[in-house]
């Protein structure tokens, strides 16, 4: 048996690319529940304070860049009650959940994607390929089209022109992001 040991780079107030995917990759789910998933983490911000710099929620995966305060690097956590409260959630609105020998909602896949930006760049890189993702999934024809995203923010403040992404991706490294 292979025993692998997870190493996750707890640097606290550090800003971290995040892939948290569900289980079932053909799912909707965080679409179709975008409003429950919203309130769960709007709740755990509140609850264990982080920045979000970037998000992009699709229908079986998210994308997110968090900043975490000075003498925190409690990612982990975050995700864990995030994850958590959106099966409570969608338990209580009656969904069927399928569940494993012991109990588990199997909504979410165990683990997820955690890289630690390193530099304005790196986090430049990673706010596109966010904001992308949308596109690079069929999704959308451009960023701005998709309605579950910090695009919008980002084009207010005039970081992206309005058709930003619709002509061809960013050049984005192809490694490393956290998804094929």
């Amino acid at each position: 048996m292979l025993l692998v040991l997870y190493r996750r780079n707890a640097l606290p107030g550090g800003t971290f690319f995040f892939t948290v995917t569900l289980r079932d990759r053909a799912a909707r789910t965080l679409v179709e529940h975008v409003d429950l998933l919203r309130a769960v983490y709007a709740d755990t911000a509140r609850r264990r304070p982080f920045r979000t710099d970037a998000l992009v929620v699709l229908p079986d995966h998210l994308h997110a860049l968090w900043t975490l305060p000075e003498g925190d690097g409690d990612f982990s956590g975050r995700w864990r009650a995030i994850k958590s409260g959106f099966v409570r959630g969608l338990a209580q609105r009656s969904l069927a959940l399928a569940r494993n020998e012991r109990g588990e909602a199997l909504v979410w896949q165990r683990r997820f994607w955690e890289h630690t930006v390193r530099d304005e760049r790196d986090f430049a890189a990673h706010c596109d390929y966010i904001h992308y993702n949308p596109v690079k999934h069929g999704h959308a024809l451009r960023p701005a089209d998709w309605p579950h995203s910090t695009f919008h923010r980002y084009w207010e403040r005039g970081v992206y022109a309005q058709d930003w992404g619709a002509r061809e991706p960013p050049s984005t490294p192809s490694q490393g992001f956290g998804e094929p």
